[in-house]
């Protein structure tokens, strides 16, 4: 599942705004979901998560204007992948707001 989402930060403000959310949200994910892989290089964020014994993967790449994810679902959620693209656009821009 690939998502543009554009943004109006620069680059480097958009990795510092992501970088702090997920910090801050951290131990609220906890509950939820365990974080098996976050490593930044650069401008691209590398994650793997499993939530709800579904293991999600892929990249964030924050661009100056956008921010670039593209997400591996597994099978089971893939009938989803529209509600689960909706919904992360619309958290992404509240997050953003």
């Amino acid at each position: 599942m690939k998502i543009s989402i554009p943004h109006k930060q620069t680059q480097i403000a958009a990795i510092t705004h992501v970088k702090k959310i997920l910090s801050d949200s951290r131990s609220q994910m906890a509950a939820h979901l365990t974080v098996e892989k976050e490593e930044w290089n650069n401008n691209v964020l590398t994650f793997a998560f499993t939530a709800q014994k579904q293991s999600i993967s892929g990249t964030l790449d924050v661009q100056d204007r956008s921010f670039e994810l593209d997400v591996k679902l597994p099978l089971m959620m893939r009938m989803f992948e529209g509600r689960i693209k909706k919904m992360i656009e619309d958290e992404t821009k509240k997050m953003l707001a």
